[in-house]
This record gives C-alpha cells, sequence and structure tokens, in this order.
C-alpha cells in the first residue's frame, strides 16, 4: 500500500487511506460476497489549486513517553 500511495503521489494526485469499520457495512453496499472484506480504502484525485498541507510537528519524546 506504502508503494501504491508514494506512486500517486509523485504522478499528482492526491491520496489518504480509510480503514472501514464495521468492514461488513462496505461489502453489503457493494454487493461483495461474505469471503470478501475491505481492510482499507484509499480515495484519489486531483488536489485543488489552492491546496495547503499543513506543517504538522512530531511532540517531542519527553511529551509522550510515560515511565512506569
Amino acid at each position: 500500500m506504502g508503494m501504491l500511495l508514494t506512486a500517486l503521489h509523485l504522478s499528482g494526485f492526491a491520496a489518504l487511506t480509510h480503514t472501514p469499520s464495521p468492514k461488513r457495512f462496505l461489502s453489503e453496499v457493494l454487493e461483495r460476497p461474505r469471503n470478501e472484506k475491505a481492510f482499507a480504502v484509499i480515495p484519489v484525485g486531483y488536489p485543488a489549486e489552492d491546496c495547503e498541507v499543513p506543517d504538522l510537528v512530531r511532540k517531542t519524546l519527553d511529551r509522550v513517553l510515560v515511565e512506569i
């Protein structure tokens, strides 16, 4: 999945992953056999011209580590 997302990104597409819950719901909507179930949905499209990606900063280790 990572290689697919990277290839889409390098091709100019925007994509994200979504794990459906409950999984049976999607199978019923798409009328798929019971032996098939989705484990990820990947919406793909072209980003808007004015699209901005937020500059996220990871928390430092001392902010997330809890020692017992």
